[in-house]
């Protein structure tokens, strides 16, 4: 059974290799926000953006951080990942900067963004897995997560469902 996840990401600098990932196949994810359609969500404001936050996790077993090299910290990303710990859902982090974007460019592996966030006394960082694919290659970064993919989202739900 193909378990559905959110995937949180930088959208402007990692939204490529988001849909590297999203097209695999392997789980079932969130659908692709089109540029226009998130503009639409900003110009909302903050209050439209947890809304459509809210409604995409909404159903979704997993939240996937994939991790680029401006992933951690970001508000909208922490929200995410705050309010998945909170709804119970599985967590798992996957870092991306060696998948190539448009342009064929990899980037500088980014920080783990679950380091310092705190949900109920619990550090996250000690409690979600990241994993960093062992490749330079996109190829076989991209092929080494749709082999992992589905075991790392079940083991998430696993963790969670244990913590």
């Amino acid at each position: 059974m193909k378990r559905s996840v959110f995937y949180s990401f930088h959208y402007e600098i990692d939204n490529w290799r988001a849909a590297q990932i999203r097209s695999m196949g392997v789980v079932d994810g969130n659908r692709p926000v089109t540029d226009n359609d998130w503009e639409k969500v900003v110009r909302g404001g903050d209050k439209a953006i947890q809304n459509w936050i809210d409604n995409q996790m909404q159903g979704r077993f997993c939240v996937i951080v994939l991790i680029g090299q401006s992933t951690a910290g970001r508000k909208w990303i922490n929200y995410e990942i705050r309010k998945g710990w909170k709804d119970k859902k599985g967590m798992s982090g996957i870092y991306v900067h060696n998948l190539k974007d448009k342009d064929g460019k990899q980037a500088v592996k980014g920080r783990n963004p679950f380091q310092g966030i705190v949900v109920d006394g619990v550090n996250l960082s000690q409690l979600v897995e990241t994993y960093d694919p062992p490749f330079s290659s996109s190829q076989k970064v991209y092929e080494y997560i749709g082999d992992h993919l589905a075991t790392w989202v079940e083991s998430a739900i696993s963790t969670r469902w244990n913590h």
